[in-house]
């Protein structure tokens, strides 16, 4: 087992986590719009709901089927001329934002869809009944009454991302699990390791404390 320079380490861990923290809240911005748009488009677009499009209600939720079963690797490494385009680059944190955000979007469309057909229809009947257009219907009473439960979802989808960043530094992105692969796994260097995944578990569970919370929050000032 070789020795670890922890004067060397320290600051590769936190060129690491920055890279990784550019990643995850770049990449989780980006989907939660795109995602929660996408799940309200085909939440409104569902057979006898608000906005009834059966063209665009297949075709965005072919889409969310076809994208959601594939691994992410799978995903990045198929995007990688894409991204190039988009992005500039194919490589490093900025570069592996775009995959990310195109994964987690479509996760979050489907867990925002999800929440919002749980709203109670007589809330929205009522708000319709009362001359609301159907997309101040969507916006000032099915979001808000969805809000808590997709909160929690987008918690999920968070901590998800982090777990992808990893997979992301294995294909170039860099971050907290190309520093595992590189200076931990391939060096046998275990110690490196065993900070890493001290490091990647703490992000988690600050993630997941804070939307708890947020979920917390939102819930009581429903009520």
């Amino acid at each position: 087992m070789p020795e670890t320079d922890l004067s060397t380490l320290l600051p590769k861990i936190w060129d690491a986590f920055l890279e990784t923290l550019i990643m995850v809240t770049g990449a989780f911005v980006a989907a939660a719009v795109l995602g929660v748009l996408l799940g309200l488009v085909v939440y409104a677009t569902r057979p006898g709901n608000l906005l009834a499009n059966s063209a665009v209600f297949n075709a965005i939720n072919a889409v969310i089927n076809v994208v959601r079963p594939v691994p992410f690797i799978i995903v990045a490494v198929a995007l990688i001329p894409v991204t190039r385009l988009v992005m500039g680059t194919s490589i490093g944190p900025i570069a592996a934002i775009f995959p990310l955000a195109l994964v987690a979007s479509v996760a979050i469309a489907r867990i925002a869809e999800s929440n919002l057909v749980a709203v109670d229809p007589g809330v929205i009947e009522a708000g319709a009944a009362m001359g609301a257009r159907p997309w101040r219907v969507l916006f000032t009473i099915v979001i808000p009454e969805a809000l808590g439960p997709l909160t929690l979802g987008l918690t999920y989808i968070f901590v998800a991302l982090v777990d992808a960043t990893a997979v992301a530094g294995v294909i170039g992105g860099g971050g907290l699990g190309d520093l595992a692969m590189t200076y931990g796994y391939q060096r046998f260097d275990w110690v490196t390791m065993f900070i890493v995944i001290a490091v990647l578990i703490t992000i988690v569970q600050l993630a997941q404390f804070a939307g708890n919370r947020v979920a917390r929050l939102v819930l009581h000032e429903g009520r």
